[in-house]
């Protein structure tokens, strides 16, 4: 592959890198790109109500375990200057958008992610990689991008619906539970040899094989086999 500046992008960094290499190959340097997968409204919904709901307060209020801070900032894209890994001939930078960004007393700023329902321990590591590159993006800015720095602390805001409640003064029901901070550790060296990973499959001079469970790879396989 000729020299090349790619862009990756964070919300890439869990799943489709995870499930398969040749399709997250082709959407990279090829930019073909799998049918977006149509997600529930339900919880871009939720999402969204978080979102406004603790955009401003206080860390205290929201978990005992954040420093004392302030939601600042949500939902601004972000993207990083070039970035020149040893050993590699082509660049790459970070593009995306983060949910929202804490600022703490002390000065520094925590990225932080929201989900609903509890994260699987096994998928901790991916959403890890995500919040690196929201960090790298923030701290190493491309020339007159969003930029805040230093990000000292990384994670995720879980709701996790335990029960379903109605207000007996307004009426209204909905979902109640607790909201839980699952701090991940920042660790730039582990994120600079994940690039590192992503970029020995980027600069192959063709797509690796596909995932054996790979359903997209499978159907357009079985396609071609079928003359369509």
């Amino acid at each position: 592959m000729d020299d090349k500046l790619l862009k990756l992008s964070p919300s890439d960094f869990a799943f489709l890198w995870e499930e398969c290499k040749r399709c997250y190959y082709l959407k990279v340097v090829c930019n073909f790109q799998r049918p977006r997968p149509i997600m529930p409204k339900i919880f871009t919904i939720i999402d969204t109500r978080m979102k406004t709901f603790y955009s401003g307060k206080r860390c205290e209020t929201i978990s005992d375990k954040l420093p004392p801070g302030v939601v600042e900032h949500g939902e601004r894209w972000v993207e990083s200057q070039p970035i020149q890994l040893a050993g590699h001939a082509s660049k790459c930078y970070v593009k995306g958008k983060f949910d929202t960004v804490v600022k703490f007393d002390d000065g520094s700023y925590g990225v932080v992610d929201f989900k609903t329902s509890e994260r699987k321990e096994e998928h901790i590591p991916l959403y890890s990689r995500q919040l690196h590159a929201y960090a790298h993006a923030l701290e190493n800015p491309a020339p007159g991008k969003f930029s805040l720095k230093p990000v000292s602390k990384l994670g995720l805001l879980i709701f996790e619906p335990q029960k379903y409640a109605q207000s007996p003064t307004s009426g209204l029901v909905g979902f109640a539970g607790s909201v839980v901070w699952r701090e991940i550790k920042k660790d730039d060296s582990n994120f600079n040899r994940f690039l590192h990973e992503i970029m020995n499959v980027l600069e192959l001079p063709n797509p690796p094989d596909p995932d054996e469970n790979c359903e997209w790879c499978r159907y357009r396989n079985d396609s071609k086999k079928k003359g369509l």
